[in-house]
C-alpha cells in the first residue's frame, strides 16, 4: 500500500467519527427512567403491595432451593471423587503387594546365583547321576580336582561311577598329554576329550563333512574329538545294567562342562561362555534313549586354596573382588618368565603391575590421557588362561601315590565295568587324530596340587563370617592408618605455623614461599600482610596531585 492511499483512508476515518460525534451530540443524553412507584391515589394499593411482597418471597425461594440442589450436586460429586480416589488407593496398594511379589521372586532367583544354591544343585546331580564326568583342563588336570567331592560320590550309596574326562587337549604337547594319561588311568578311568568349539542352535543341527561335499576346509578349532570314545564307554555300560542311565557332568568353572555336552548332542543345547558360572541350575539333555546328561554348576573353591587355585578356579570372576593383581602375581610365580614374554611379545619385566601395564600399551588399552589400563589387562589375561586360548602345560607328580581321600578297593570299584583296554587304543586314535602345539610354544606351568571344594552350606556361613571379619579388621586397620596420617599432619601444620586458608590463596602461597627462602638463608622473614586495614592505617608517600615525569 503507498503512503498516498494510507494517508487517504486514515483521513476518511477521522471524518467519519467526527460526524458520528456530532449526531451524538444533537441526540443529547438519556436518562434511565425511575419507578415512580404506586400512588397513593390509586385503588387497591395495599392488595397490590402484598401480591409484590408475596412475589419477592417465591423468587427468594426459588433461588433457595436452586441452591440447595447446587449443594447437594456438589456432595454427590465429592463422594464420587471420594471412591474414586479410595479405588485408586487400593489399586496402589495392590500394585505396591504385586512389586513386592515380585521383588521377592528376584530375590529369589539371585538367590539361584548364590553359592548355597551351587552346592544344593550339585548335590542333586551327584545324587541323580548314575555316571558321573568329572571334567578336567588338560592343562592342569590336578588342579581342577577336588578330593572332596570325590570322596562324596566313592562313599555314595548305589553303584555310581566315577570317569575323568581330560577336556582341551588341543592346548597341551602330545609328550605331555601321554604323561597325564599314564598318570590318571592308575586311578579312575580317563577319556581324551576335545569340545566343539562352533555348534549351532537345537533348531539347526551341524553336518559332518565327508570328502566328497568337503568344498571348505574348516578350521580343526570347530571339530570334536573324543566323543565316539566317551559315548562308547557309556553304552557298554548301559548294556551291563540293561537299562538307561543319568549321567551327571561336574566340574570347577571354565574346563566345559557344558561344551563337552554340546558336543555330544551336536547341538547347542547350553549355554556356553568365557564367563564363569555360566549354568546356574541342573539341565537335563537326552543324548538317545538309553543316555540323559545332567549339566550341573561349578564346584565351589574354598577360600583356604591358594591364590593361583582361587584366580583360576573360583565360580565367581576375581574384579569383583578387586584382586585382580593377586591374581595375575599368582599366574606369574608358577610359569616361565621367559616364555610368557615370547608369547605376548612384550619386554622384561620386573613385577606384575610392569607387566600390564607393558600388555596394556601392546593391545592398545588406554584411558583418557594415554593411560594404561592395567585392569582392563588383567580381566584380559584371565580370559585368556580361564579360556581355550593360551597354551600351558604341567607336568604330573613324580610319585604315582594314591591320594588320601583313595584306596585300592575304591579304584577297584570305579574301573568295573569299563574294558580299560578298549579305552586306551581309542584315547591313542583320539591323539592321533588331534593337532598339538609344539614342546617349545607350550608355556611350562608348575601345579598348586588338588583344589578343596566346599560341598556343605553351614561351610559356606563359616567362609562368608570370616571373610566379614577379615574386611572388618582390615577396615579398622586403614582407618587407624588414616588417624595417624591425619595427627602426622596436624603437627607438621602446627610446627610451621601456615593455616590451610593460605594455602588456598596464590598470593600467600608465594608469601609462604618466600618465607621459606629466607628461613633456610638464615634470614628473619618480614611477614607481608594483604589485609586493606593495615595499609589504610600506613602513611603512603606517593601524591596524587603532582604528576611525576
Amino acid at each position: 500500500m503507498t503512503c498516498h492511499k494510507r494517508y487517504k483512508i486514515q483521513k476518511k476515518v477521522r471524518e467519519h467519527k467526527r460526524k458520528l460525534r456530532k449526531e451524538a451530540k444533537k441526540r443529547g443524553h438519556k436518562k434511565p427512567k425511575k419507578d415512580p412507584g404506586i400512588p397513593n391515589a390509586a385503588p387497591f394499593k395495599e392488595e397490590v403491595l402484598r401480591e409484590a411482597e408475596q412475589r419477592k418471597q417465591r423468587l427468594e425461594e426459588l433461588k433457595q432451593k436452586q441452591k440447595l440442589a447446587r449443594q447437594k450436586e456438589l456432595e454427590k460429586k465429592r463422594k464420587l471423587q471420594e471412591r474414586k480416589d479410595s479405588t485408586k488407593a487400593d489399586k496402589n496398594q495392590e500394585e505396591k503387594k504385586s512389586t513386592m511379589k515380585l521383588k521377592a521372586k528376584s530375590n529369589r532367583q539371585l538367590d539361584k546365583n548364590s553359592k548355597k544354591s551351587f552346592c544344593r544343585e550339585l548335590k542333586k546331580v551327584i545324587e541323580a547321576s548314575d555316571i558321573v564326568l568329572e571334567v578336567l583342563d588338560a592343562r592342569d588336570p590336578l588342579g581342577c580336582r577336588c578330593s572332596q567331592v570325590e570322596q562324596i560320590i566313592i562313599q555314595s550309596e548305589g553303584n555310581k561311577k566315577l570317569l575323568l574326562v581330560l577336556n582341551k587337549i588341543d592346548l597341551v604337547p602330545k609328550e605331555n598329554l601321554e604323561k597325564w594319561l599314564h598318570y590318571l588311568k592308575n586311578e579312575f578311568p580317563t577319556v581324551a576329550f576335545k569340545s566343539s568349539m562352533q555348534l549351532k542352535d537345537r533348531s539347526m543341527q551341524e553336518k559332518k563333512l565327508t570328502k566328497k561335499n568337503a568344498h571348505i576346509d574348516l578350521s580343526r578349532s570347530s571339530m570334536c574329538f573324543g566323543s565316539e570314545c566317551l559315548l562308547k564307554l557309556i553304552r557298554e555300560y548301559c548294556k551291563t545294567q540293561d537299562r538307561a542311565i543319568q549321567v551327571g557332568v561336574i566340574g570347577f568353572p571354565n574346563v566345559g562342562k557344558s561344551s563337552l555336552i554340546n558336543s555330544l548332542k551336536e547341538v547347542r543345547a547350553c549355554n556356553v561362555g568365557p564367563v564363569r558360572g555360566m549354568t546356574k541350575y541342573m539341565q537335563t539333555v537326552h543324548i538317545d534313549k538309553q543316555i540323559k546328561m545332567i549339566d550341573s554348576p561349578s564346584i565351589i573353591a574354598a577360600p583356604s586354596n591358594s591364590a593361583l587355585a582361587l584366580a583360576l578356579r573360583s565360580a565367581t570372576d576375581t574384579e569383583e573382588s578387586g584382586r585382580l593383581l593377586d591374581a595375575v602375581n599368582a599366574i606369574l610365580r608358577h610359569c616361565n618368565k621367559q616364555q610368557v614374554m615370547l608369547y605376548y611379545n612384550i619386554s622384561d619385566f620386573r613385577n606384575p603391575v610392569e607387566f600390564l601395564t607393558l600388555l596394556a600399551q601392546k593391545r592398545g588399552m588406554l584411558k583418557k590421557g594415554g593411560v594404561p589400563d592395567t585392569e582392563c589387562a588383567a580381566k584380559l589375561l584371565l580370559y585368556d588362561w580361564t579360556g581355550a586360548k593360551v597354551s600351558y602345560h604341567s607336568l604330573p607328580p613324580a610319585s604315582r601315590s594314591l591320594s588320601p581321600h583313595l584306596t585300592k578297593e575304591a579304584i577297584m570299584k570305579m574301573q568295573q565295568g569299563f574294558n580299560l583296554a578298549e579305552l586306551a587304543k581309542d584315547n591313542m586314535n583320539t591323539i592321533k587324530a588331534v593337532r598339538f602345539p609344539n614342546l617349545a610354544s607350550s608355556i611350562v606351568f608348575q601345579s598348586s596340587g588338588l583344589t578343596n571344594g566346599t560341598t556343605e552350606e553351614d561351610e559356606l556361613t563359616e567362609e562368608t563370617l570370616e571373610l566379614e571379619n577379615m574386611e572388618a579388621s582390615e577396615a579398622e586397620d586403614l582407618s587407624e592408618e588414616d588417624q595417624d596420617g591425619h595427627k602426622e599432619e596436624e603437627s607438621v601444620d602446627e610446627e610451621s605455623g601456615i593455616q590451610t586458608s593460605i594455602k588456598t590463596n596464590l598470593q600467600n602461597l608465594w608469601v609462604e614461599d618466600e618465607i621459606l627462602e629466607k628461613q633456610s638463608a638464615g634470614e628473619h622473614p618480614h611477614i607481608l600482610s594483604f589485609s586493606l586495614d593495615e595499609t589504610a592505617d600506613q602513611d603512603d608517600a606517593y601524591d596524587f596531585n603532582m604528576d611525576y615525569v
